[in-house]
């Protein structure tokens, strides 16, 4: 049984996988060098991309021209001409918490068809350690006929993108790279180290690559979770979480997080794939979990805290109109994917509030598609009994405090889940 050779080729023939926060970067960044095919299922999002909009705001229309050598398509059978794979799609958890590897199959299976002898597949979603290998693998097969490290190879490079940050970008943050042999190993690092000016880690193995990222964001989430219960700690002695932070801080190895709401494609997701793959094999994780539930019902507790303000500054819970400032799950950024400022909201109209939502970062078609949720273009000014800022988005500080105030009735309370203004000028906060 031969195997078929790794070629080093100058110039391989990339299909890019999925085009949206982590795909369209990377299409882009591969289009300046190589030739390079960026795929999506969604017709309207190639569309817009070949008149050179990106709707979510990382690339803009210069950068979308520059990629000379950066195609679009929506037709698989396009994908017939590249050799070299990445796949980008969302990994999500169902309403269950459990992951959701419905976009991550029916990709495999998409380019497993029109995949051939020699072709590299690498993989960049987010998953629990050994789902490339376990999981994707036999559909490639299945659907190529291949035969895996005989006539196709995959490797697993794990995206580090962050929505909205205009400072860590693509090719300024070293790139996880790993394949399912050495030589691939080697092949695929090359192939990121064309664009990545950073550089790159190359991992002794696929399992160890997905399981630096899929810990990356737990980490995270289990600090800030801590941070969130010492919040609501300090809320019971009457302390200022702010102050506390900033007198730790001080200290040369105090880790600076804050409270906060936590949702997203990663910190709020990725800790549940760890988990489910740790039960999986028999470990309880609880100090994980643990933080996960702590994060989970932060949103829930700040819509309780709303309402015991407008109680204890009697003024009415139910019927009272609330003004949420923010709906993206953090700022600057238009991405809504599972914000948790929609269960304060939704928490908010539990209590009878009626709450219009103002977020200068998204369209009223986006709300409306990922939430059922309506947003206020304009609100009026003296109509609210309660102000919530949600996200720190610079339109809300540049707006200023006065101006935001004027939008309530003479009455209200402004509840600032983000310390987007000092304590002493807002009624209460996280």
């Amino acid at each position: 049984m031969s195997k078929v050779p790794v070629k080093r080729a100058a110039h391989p023939r990339i299909g890019v996988v999925g085009l949206g926060y982590v795909g369209l970067p990377l299409a882009v960044e591969f289009g300046h060098v190589h030739p390079t095919l960026g795929f999506d299922i969604n017709e309207a999002r190639v569309a817009a991309l070949r008149r050179g909009r990106d709707s979510t705001l990382e690339v803009t229309s210069a950068e979308l021209k520059a990629a000379a050598k950066l195609e679009y398509s929506s037709d698989p059978k396009e994908l017939k001409r590249c050799n070299f794979f990445v796949i980008t799609v969302p990994t999500p958890i169902d309403q269950y918490k459990r992951p959701d590897l419905t976009p991550l199959e029916k990709a495999s299976e998409t380019v497993g068809k029109v995949m051939t002898k020699g072709s590299i597949v690498v993989y960049e979603s987010t998953v629990y350690p050994g789902c490339t290998e376990e999981i994707c693998v036999p559909i490639l097969e299945r659907a190529s006929g291949l035969r895996f490290n005989v006539d196709f190879f995959v490797g697993y490079s794990p995206e580090r993108i962050n929505p909205g940050d205009k400072q860590h970008r693509l090719t300024t943050i070293v790139k996880i790279t790993s394949g399912s042999t050495p030589e691939v190993a080697e092949r695929v690092d090359d192939v990121y180290r064309s664009i990545i000016k950073a550089g790159t880690h190359r991992a002794s193995s696929i399992r160890v690559a997905e399981a630096a990222k899929v810990i990356e964001n737990t980490q995270r989430d289990v600090n800030i979770a801590l941070i969130n219960e010492l919040a609501l700690i300090f809320k019971r002695l009457g302390i200022d979480t702010e102050e506390v932070l900033k007198a730790a801080g001080t200290k040369w190895n105090f880790l600076p997080f804050r409270p906060g709401l936590v949702g997203g494609h990663c910190i709020g997701v990725d800790p549940y794939y760890l988990t489910h793959k740790a039960q999986e094999i028999g470990y309880h994780p609880e100090m994980i979990l643990a933080g996960r539930r702590i994060n989970d019902n932060m949103g829930l507790y700040v819509a309780g805290e709303i309402v015991k303000l407008l109680s204890d500054n009697r003024l009415p819970v139910k019927g009272a109109r609330v003004l949420v400032l923010g709906l993206t799950f953090k700022e600057n950024c238009p991405d809504l994917r599972n914000s948790k400022v929609v269960d304060v909201v939704r928490e908010l109209d539990r209590y009878g509030a009626r709450v219009d939502i103002h977020d200068p970062w998204i369209t009223a078609t986006a709300a409306r598609h990922e939430y059922g949720l309506d947003l206020v273009s304009k609100p009026r000014a003296g109509t609210y009994d309660a102000i919530v800022i949600a996200v720190a988005h610079d339109a809300f500080r540049t707006m200023g405090l006065p101006a935001i105030k004027r939008l309530a009735k003479r009455r209200h309370v402004v509840y600032d889940i983000k310390h987007l203004f000092p304590a002493s000028r807002t009624d209460a906060r996280l």
